[in-house]
C-alpha cells in the first residue's frame, strides 16, 4: 500500500521553533491540521545523527512515537565552504541555549575573519539544507532532501524569515532570505525544495 498524507488530517510537525512552524504550514497550503511537538507538550530528543536526514528521522519517530500521530520533522541548517560545511548539522547549537541567531551569525563571520577568508565570492559560499521526514506510529517513514546555494554578506539584512535568514543570499537573487517576501523564498528555498520531493512521495 503506497504511504499518503490525506488532507484534512492532523499532522504533528515535530518543531518548537514557532517560524519554522508557520513555514512548514504554509508549505502544506493549509491542507492539514498542523499541530506542533511544543503545543502537545513533547520533549525535544537529542539529536544524535551525523546527518541532516538522520536527524529528521529521529526528530519524526520521535514525535510519532509519543503522539500516536503521523509526524513530520524538519532538520535544516546553514553550511559555508570555508568553514568546511560547518555550521550544518550544528546550526541550532551555535545560536547557543536562548537560540540567539544573532549571536550565530556573528559567530559565523567571525570564524571567517579568523581563519582569513577572502571577502569576495569565494570566500563567502555557502547552502542551506533541509532534510523532511514523515513518520507514522510504529511503522514507516519517509525522509527526502532539498538544498539551495548562495553567498552569505554581512553585516544581517531584514527582518524576515528566522535563523540565518538574514545573513543569506540565494543565487539569482540581491536580497537576503530575511528581505525576500515570505512566499518567494517559500518558492525558492532549500525546504520548499525539499517539500517538491516529499508531495511527489506523499501526497496526489
Amino acid at each position: 500500500m503506497k504511504l499518503k498524507l490525506i488532507k484534512g488530517m492532523r499532522l504533528v510537525v515535530a518543531t518548537h521553533n514557532p517560524g519554522k512552524a508557520v513555514e512548514i504550514d504554509a508549505l502544506l497550503g493549509g491542507h492539514y491540521a498542523v499541530v506542533t511537538a511544543a503545543s502537545l507538550n513533547l520533549p525535544e530528543p537529542d539529536e544524535t545523527e551525523s546527518t541532516f536526514g538522520g536527524n529528521a528521522l529521529l526528530k519524526a519517530r520521535h514525535a510519532a512515537d509519543r503522539s500516536g500521530e503521523v509526524a513530520l520533522a524538519d532538520d535544516s541548517g546553514l553550511s559555508v565552504a570555508a568553514l568546511d560545511g560547518a555550521p550544518g548539522i550544528f546550526s541550532a547549537r551555535w545560536a547557543g541555549p536562548d537560540k540567539d541567531f544573532a549571536f550565530a551569525m556573528r559567530r559565523v563571520e567571525e570564524r571567517l575573519e579568523e581563519i582569513g577568508s577572502p571577502n569576495d565570492d569565494s570566500g563567502r559560499r555557502a547552502w542551506f539544507t533541509s532534510a523532511l521526514a514523515v513518520a507514522w506510529p510504529d511503522g514507516p517513514a519517509v525522509v527526502v532532501e532539498g538544498r539551495v546555494d548562495g553567498l552569505l554578506t554581512f553585516p544581517p539584512r531584514g527582518d524576515r524569515g528566522f535563523g540565518y535568514d538574514p545573513i543569506f543570499v540565494p543565487e539569482g537573487h540581491s536580497q537576503t532570505f530575511g528581505e525576500l517576501d515570505p512566499a518567494l523564498k517559500d518558492s525558492i528555498s532549500h525546504r520548499a525544495r525539499a517539500f517538491a520531493k516529499l508531495k511527489a512521495a506523499l501526497i496526489d
